[in-house]
């Protein structure tokens, strides 16, 4: 299967979309299939998740992104009485939120004006007030809910889903196991075959574990928009970590696009990790490259991704180009229920 190499374009077949998680499958969570690019001798090896200590040494740190993830979709009614859905992607200063309008689960910008006003369950209320930069999707509202956001959400919401997901699946198949700081209107999918049982057995091979927050909006998946603004902290314990392993000469591997995006953000003049919380809209390319990650445990992305350039700053073109062709041809699964792809 050849990709064509200025944008990684490609066709996705339907069967290669995992609709439902793994334990359905009839497996468990980490038994979903891993594909490892070896950046050093350039091979492609197919393996089980479970096999990952395998491809790890002792010194690799290991950095997990511990967002939870909000059941951020709720249904909303217009003024004409048209259903549609609202997907609350992140809060900003000042008690507004950034949302997105849509016939879920269908894809495209839903067309909506300036102060529309949106009818909520529970009698709450979403006011449209301009469209977020120059986003077709994304609005900047204003919620009247009668009590705070993150209740309400809970009360009332569930899961953001696409197309491909056919059943509703409750909030915890959303959910990795470490998780613990809700914020995420999106589940950061790359570590959600990890089992606690992994998490020490990695623990006990020397493999060392660091953990950030990055509080993921709404994923662009319709127009291949680049990343939005979105809020991260990495505290002074994982920075050191981090310094300390370039130090001793093991290799920093990111959990995920997140965390790629927060340890990019966090570093000093030098390109050294600093401890930093805030907003980041950093864009990461082949052209700006990395400073700080090695490697990469993520999921498989959809063709012409944003997410796809990050990861040719990581391994270079061709790596990935071949890792993905190989996925095609070995029917490797995308998306949050789907296979996973070691670049080291």
């Amino acid at each position: 299967m050849m990709l064509r190499t200025a944008n990684l374009d490609f066709v996705l077949p339907p069967e290669l979309e995992a609709r439902e998680p793994a334990e359905l499958r009839g497996s468990g969570r980490d038994d979903v299939r891993l594909m490892v690019s070896d950046l050093a001798n350039g091979d492609v090896v197919h393996a089980r998740f479970r096999d990952l200590p395998q491809f790890l040494r002792p010194a690799d740190l290991l950095v997990l992104n511990t967002t939870a993830t909000l059941p951020a979709a709720l249904r909303a009614r217009r003024e004409n009485g048209e259903e549609i859905a609202l997907h609350y992607s992140t809060s900003l200063p000042g008690g507004l939120v950034v949302v997105e309008p849509r016939w879920a689960p269908h894809p495209g910008p839903l067309p909506a004006g300036e102060g529309e006003l949106l009818a909520l369950p529970g009698r709450a209320r979403a006011r449209l007030l301009v469209p977020y930069r120059e986003s077709k999707r994304l609005w900047i509202a204003q919620l009247t809910l009668g009590e705070p956001l993150i209740d309400y959400l809970h009360r009332y919401g569930g899961p953001i889903t696409y197309k491909y997901i056919v059943n509703n699946f409750p909030i915890d198949a959303y959910q990795n196991v470490y998780a613990h700081e809700e914020g995420s209107a999106e589940m950061p999918s790359a570590g959600r075959a990890f089992t606690r049982p992994m998490l020490a057995c990695l623990r006990r091979s020397g493999v060392n574990l660091a953990k950030l927050v990055l509080h993921t909006g709404v994923a662009s998946l319709e127009n291949h928009e680049p990343p939005y603004d979105e809020w991260y902290e990495v505290p002074l314990r994982t920075a050191k970590l981090v310094r300390a392993t370039k130090r001793t000469g093991g290799r920093v591997i990111a959990v995920g696009t997140t965390v790629v995006r927060a340890l990019e953000s966090s570093v000093d003049r030098d390109g050294n990790s600093i401890a930093s919380r805030g907003w980041t809209d950093l864009v990461i390319t082949p052209e700006r490259g990395v400073h700080i990650v090695d490697g990469i445990l993520t999921g498989l992305h959809e063709p012409r991704a944003t997410h796809l350039a990050m990861l040719q700053a990581i391994a270079g073109r061709e790596p990935i180009e071949k890792a993905y062709a190989a996925a095609l041809a070995h029917g490797y699964l995308w998306h949050e229920f789907g296979d996973l792809h070691l670049i080291v």
